[in-house]
């Protein structure tokens, strides 16, 4: 082996990527036993996987079942039956890593203020129910009987019992501290610049070292592209800064994950009191090519929230943030071995990535040890595109 010193170790599998999936994918391995090693380019949770806004998304998202139309939706019905199983797993994750992960679970609102939107919502939710997600369409009068606090000019909407939120602050860096006593290592600060395969055993080269593993997981994020260059595979995955806000704290209002039929918005309150306003609105970037708020997202953003739910105008603004949305060309996720390369193996999915990272953790550990995932991933395969 050759470019820097490697370690005379071959562990079992190599983890790039230091967000919520890679993390989840380390802990999985090191507890059934796996030498594992976790390689993160900068800190752990930094990217997607800790500047979300900790939704926890089970229904097909209303804005791309607009615009793509119903025969996008069927197909993407196994992706919306992916973060339905990894919801099951968030149930347990507090008592399992032995740490509050703030996890709450009350459903997920989709509030409509004009008759016309409704038609799109009930045939949304008949193709939810056909793979078995309970959701259920709500007259005006449901939907501010459950949430008094949404506008009197609902006229119906959506619940999906499923949906909730959790802290994503907590999640990732949760799954590698149970990970590392489980034995597993983890290299922050560790950028990968190449990989060579000879005999069984994959070199990954770094400017800190050279490691060999007998197994490659990519869980890389928006760092995918680059990384599935490295073995002759193109990933057409899209990144885009979005931004979230905050308020200040208020006794407890929401108890459900909100959104609007007739624009970008989620909206809910986390365990601490905050309200969490985002939706997707995109940032900016400024002279220097760094991303930085966006005054005019944030002003259509928060005057949304205000429409859908008045209170909010009351309600002081403390501060916003940017992270970093990645998605795919048909908004399902990209889970296989490489063609050409069946030690190497890739794990993303887009937009919805906190939701789906603990069963995201436990297929690709399956995948890494040669083991049946327990979901079909013939939707997911990284050639299909």
């Amino acid at each position: 082996m050759t470019n820097g010193k490697l370690n005379r170790e071959v562990f079992d599998v190599a983890v790039v990527g230091g967000g919520i999936s890679g993390c989840a994918t380390a802990y999985f391995l090191s507890r059934s036993g796996a030498r594992v090693l976790l390689l993160e380019r900068h800190d752990l949770n930094t990217e997607a996987s800790g500047r979300n806004a900790g939704s926890l998304h089970g229904q097909i998202q209303h804005e791309p079942f607009l615009e793509e139309g119903e025969e996008w939706a069927r197909n993407w019905l196994p992706a919306l039956r992916f973060l339905a199983d990894s919801l099951e797993i968030w149930d347990g994750l507090s008592e399992e890593l032995g740490i509050d992960l703030q996890v709450a679970k009350r459903g997920g609102l989709l509030v409509a203020d004009h008759p016309d939107q409704m038609p799109a919502i009930e045939r949304k939710v008949a193709l939810e129910q056909s793979i078995g997600i309970d959701s259920r369409v709500l007259t005006g009068d449901e939907l501010r009987e459950i949430a008094p606090y949404i506008t009197d000019d609902a006229v119906g909407g959506e619940l999906c019992p499923i949906e909730g939120k959790a802290n994503p602050l907590l999640a990732a860096p949760a799954f590698a501290t149970r990970a590392v006593e489980h034995g597993a290592v983890i290299r922050t600060g560790t950028s990968v610049e190449g990989f060579a395969e000879s005999g069984g055993v994959t070199e990954i080269r770094t400017a800190k070292g050279a490691f060999a593993a007998r197994k490659v997981v990519l869980a890389g994020g928006d760092g995918m592209p680059d990384l599935g260059r490295h073995f002759g595979i193109e990933l057409p995955i899209s990144s885009g800064a979005v931004q979230v806000s905050v308020t200040e704290r208020i006794d407890p209002l929401v108890k459900h994950l909100v959104y609007y039929a007739g624009g970008k918005l989620t909206f809910k309150q986390a365990q601490a009191g905050t309200l969490l306003i985002g939706g997707g609105w995109p940032a900016r970037q400024n002279a220097a090519g760094e991303w930085v708020l966006n005054p005019e997202s944030l002003r259509t953003n928060l005057g949304i929230a205000t429409r859908v739910a008045p209170v909010v105008s009351d309600v002081k603004l403390l501060r916003t943030w940017v992270g970093i949305g990645n998605g795919t060309p048909d908004h399902s996720p990209i889970i296989g071995p490489v063609p050409g390369h069946p030690n190497v193996i890739l794990g993303f999915y887009p937009y919805m990535g906190f939701t789906a990272g603990p069963l995201m953790g436990r297929v690709l550990s399956r995948l890494a040890q040669d083991e049946e995932p327990g979901v079909d991933l013939r939707p997911f395969a990284p050639d299909r595109f």
